[in-house]
Formats: structure tokens, C-alpha cells, sequence
């Protein structure tokens, strides 16, 4: 459990004016109106297109595994709307950190919450599988409206973003628990808490298994989901939330718990949580986070990469 961070005067060091400035800039933007906002999201995420040819590269070749049957008009038709979601985001960051409670649950639009409820009747905690969309730190701060939640994270290397990351993602929400506290997640739904949890990124080979992904036949996938899974105390359920096309708000999905699950057959308890992954996205492929090496960990490591000439993340 990570306790509230409290601000130090070590963040006024010189080597975080940057940072600082950076993070003006997108406070001041938060305040200006949301639609206005997402045009500017846009226009960043077309300049991102041009500045960024890694990243683009990295999604294109994503595109293109998991979608071979598409041509390559469509590809780059779904690349280019896909870059000016990853540039809304930007500034969804601020909207999610920063807004006001009442600024931000006008956007608030929930399906399902009787799902969520049916998880809890009982008292049972509650892992719910959250994938890499573009609007993922709105979807935390919009679900704690719901119920507040405990989530995984990855510190930051910068001391000024982990103060203000930690911050801003346990706005509505419980507290926040580094990725690798496998204890304290396992507490967190003991106790009866909703825990938040990705498996949808590529996180090497360890505690994987290396089954489909769209067309992909072998994609490191991470058997953490079925570990949590495990515990007698625990049910498991899919959220997801898509940015409205017409900018009024956010839709929050919550699907019926899984049933059955985890089985014991790791590859194939692997291969459904892929599924889920692989229905979520098909609802709104645009806005997920297609700049990802989602498949940088190849079965043998003498397997050439996918992705050549990155050397991107």
C-alpha cells in the first residue's frame, strides 16, 4: 500500500523545472472547456504522427498483425484517428487529475453497475480487468464515482510526476499498490476491495504463457490475471470506458462476472482473458494504445522482432 504522497521541497530543485513547466501547461489547458480540449487533442495527436515516426511505426506494425485482412488504406485511415486519440489523452491526464468531482461526473455515463453489485453481494473482492485504452487514467478516476477501488502501478522515475501521478489516480479511488506487491493486492481482495489490474501488455517471458492475439498466434501473455484470480476470496470482471464520438462524456461499461474461471489450464485461461482483450478493443480499436511493442517478447529469443528498427518501449 503506497501512503498519500506529501509534497518536499526537493521537488523545487532546478532539474524539475521542466517538469514543472510541463505540468503548468496542462493544468492551465484542464480549465479550458472540454470540447475545445479535444480539438486540441487532435491537432497534438497529428503533430505526434509527424514528430514521432517510432511510435507510429510501432503502431502500424501492431495494426497490421491483428489485422491482416485489412488494406492498407484502412490501416493507415485507423493509425491517423488512433494518434489523435493518443493526443486527446494528453490532456485527459489533466482532466483526470485536476477536474473538480462535479466537472468531471457530468461525463460520467455507467452501463452495468448491477454487475459490479452482483461481485459484491456477498462480500467478495472483486478483480476487475481494465485494458491499455487511451482514456485509462480517466476510466480510474471516473469508476471510483461507482466505488472507490485499489490500483497497481509502476513508479515513476521522475520524483515530481510520481508525487503528482500518485496523487491524481488516487483521486476518488482507495489507494495504490506497486505492480510488483503481490501481497498486498492478494490483501486487497481478501479484505473484500475492487482491485484494478492490466494484463494486456507485453511483460516479458516471466509467468507468461506465449498463446493468440488477434492474428497473432503467440503473444507473451502475462498469467498474473490468474494468480490474483486464484485467491478463494476474489470474482472477476471486465470494465471498459470509450470516449464518446460526439464529446459528451465517457460511457463506463461493467460486464457480468466470469464464470468458470481461472480453470487450472493456464494456457487456456491465458487465451480467454485475450479474448476479452480482443472483444474490448473491437468496440473502439481507435482509442487503445496501439504504441505499445505489444509483441516484443517473441517464444524464442532468437526469433527476429517484429519491430526492427525500434528501440521504443
Amino acid at each position: 500500500m503506497i501512503e498519500p504522497p506529501k509534497f518536499k521541497f526537493y521537488f523545487l530543485h532546478p532539474k524539475f523545472w521542466l517538469t514543472w513547466l510541463g505540468v503548468f501547461i496542462l493544468y492551465s489547458v484542464s480549465w479550458l472547456p472540454y470540447r475545445l480540449q479535444l480539438a486540441m487533442g487532435r491537432g497534438l495527436g497529428l503533430l505526434f504522427k509527424k514528430l514521432m515516426p517510432r511510435r507510429v511505426n510501432i503502431a502500424r506494425t501492431n495494426l497490421k498483425l491483428c489485422f491482416p485482412e485489412y488494406s492498407n488504406e484502412k490501416i493507415e485511415t485507423l493509425l491517423t484517428e488512433n494518434m489523435k486519440n493518443t493526443g486527446i489523452a494528453y490532456f485527459e491526464v489533466g482532466m483526470a487529475w485536476w477536474w473538480p468531482s462535479w466537472r468531471i461526473k457530468r461525463k460520467l455515463h455507467v452501463h452495468g453497475e448491477e454487475h459490479l453489485r452482483q461481485a459484491q453481494e456477498d462480500g467478495s473482492g472483486v478483480l476487475l480487468l481494465l485494458f491499455h485504452f487511451l482514456s485509462l487514467e480517466v476510466h480510474a478516476r471516473l469508476h471510483g464515482f461507482v466505488e472507490p477501488a485499489v490500483g497497481l502501478y509502476r513508479p515513476h522515475n521522475n520524483a515530481v510526476m510520481e508525487f503528482l501521478q500518485t496523487r491524481g489516480r488516487g483521486r476518488s479511488n482507495k489507494y495504490m499498490i506497486q505492480r510488483r506487491d503481490v501481497k498486498a493486492m492478494m490483501r486487497s481482495l481478501t479484505e473484500g476491495d475492487i482491485a484494478g489490474y492490466l494484463p494486456d501488455q507485453d511483460y516479458g517471458r516471466r509467468r507468461v504463457e506465449f498463446v493468440k492475439f488477434f492474428a497473432v498466434p503467440d503473444a507473451s501473455t502475462t498469467l498474473g490475471t490468474m494468480l490474483f484470480a486464484r485467491n478463494p476470496n476474489c470474482k472477476v470482471m471486465v470494465s471498459r470506458c470509450v470516449r464518446r464520438d460526439d464529446g459528451s462524456g465517457y460511457d463506463l461499461f461493467y460486464e457480468p462476472p466470469l464464470e468458470n474461471f481461472p480453470t487450472g489450464d493456464k494456457k487456456a485461461d491465458a487465451e480467454r482473458v485475450n479474448g476479452l482483450v480482443e472483444d474490448a478493443i473491437l468496440k473502439a480499436p481507435a482509442q487503445y494504445l496501439w504504441v505499445h511493442r505489444r509483441f516484443k517478447t517473441r517464444p524464442d529469443p532468437d526469433m527476429p522482432s517484429y519491430y526492427q528498427s525500434s528501440s521504443s518501449k
